[in-house]
């Protein structure tokens, strides 16, 4: 099945880097849709990842030394929003806001636990759009990603939403949504979806995105004022940073472990990569630690 990248390049309505639309691995859809809040009119919020050219992911192929004169500018992302297909949905048309990432950038903001990208790997079945065997082992291992760094993460997106929602000059729809409710629920929602998350990560490592649809609807109905928002965040953030220490989840990433993943996917897209990097065996990284800490104790004599 073609990626919604595919079919938006062959109707001309995106213009993405050549090699793009024939390497998506992973396309899912998020915001309201995938939190199960959404209604007819919400827009479609397309995450996913591709595999680059090779010489993208590693350079030293194409005779770059990295440090060293020029730079080739290299696939990070491909973005663009507000892209109209009004053949989409049976002629009723849809509105897609495209995020597609390169691998390599895909795993380092999830390694970082960015709420929007994280979540983008735990989208229900009925969200994802497209995906191959490189996108499934992805999906397979994303609990890996996941640990303590989630906090700070999810807690300064979260309060950027509560800050929003203070005091920012809406406009356009969400000047209609202060307007009729009073304060902006979009930003409320938003607020409290990222707390219950994060608490869904530090006593599972898992996420399940729909779990607390019905309150966020009740949110985004209007139906909790603006005080009771308040009040659940400061709750919430109180009961966070207590779990947070007493979490058993990992204090951060198993760097080793995911690079060997997306060195797993690569190698499924590219074939052997023998030739591209150097694989170091759990022994001789031990050694190279050891011989470190040796050198730094005979500096100190």
């Amino acid at each position: 099945m073609p990626s919604i990248t595919q079919e938006l390049t062959k109707k001309k309505l995106v213009h993405p880097p050549a090699f793009l639309p024939e390497n998506v691995m992973y396309e899912t859809i998020m915001g309201s849709y995938a939190f199960g809040v959404s209604t007819d009119h919400s827009d479609r919020d397309i995450y996913g990842f591709c595999i680059p050219p090779k010489e993208d992911v590693f350079p030293h192929l194409a005779g770059e030394i990295q440090g060293f004169g020029k730079q080739r500018k290299r696939f990070d992302q491909f973005q663009k929003h507000h892209v109209m297909d009004g053949n989409a949905a049976g002629g009723k048309g849809l509105i897609y806001d495209l995020s597609i990432y390169s691998i390599v950038r895909y795993f380092e903001l999830c390694m970082e636990n960015n709420p929007n990208v994280i979540d983008s790997l735990f989208t229900p079945h009925d969200c994802v759009l497209h995906v191959t065997a490189v996108g499934n082992l992805v999906r397979d291992h994303r609990t890996k990603f996941l640990h303590k760094g989630c906090w700070p993460k999810f807690k300064g997106y979260a309060y950027s939403q509560l800050h929003k929602m203070r005091s920012k000059q809406p406009i356009g729809k969400r000047k209609e949504l202060r307007e009729e409710f009073g304060f902006d629920v979009k930003f409320a929602y938003h607020t409290v979806r990222l707390l219950l998350e994060c608490e869904q990560i530090l006593m599972h490592r898992d996420i399940d995105l729909r779990r607390d649809r019905e309150h966020l609807k009740a949110i985004r109905r209007g139906e909790v004022s603006q005080e009771e928002n308040f009040l659940l965040a400061s709750e919430k953030e109180r009961d966070l940073e207590k779990l947070y220490h007493e979490s058993k989840i990992p204090d951060g990433p198993d760097e080793s472990q995911l690079k060997e993943l997306l060195l797993n996917c690569l190698e499924q897209h590219y074939g052997n990569l023998d030739a591209c990097i150097a694989r170091v065996d759990a022994n001789s990284i031990a050694l190279k630690e050891i011989t470190e800490i040796v050198d730094r104790v005979r500096n100190r004599i």
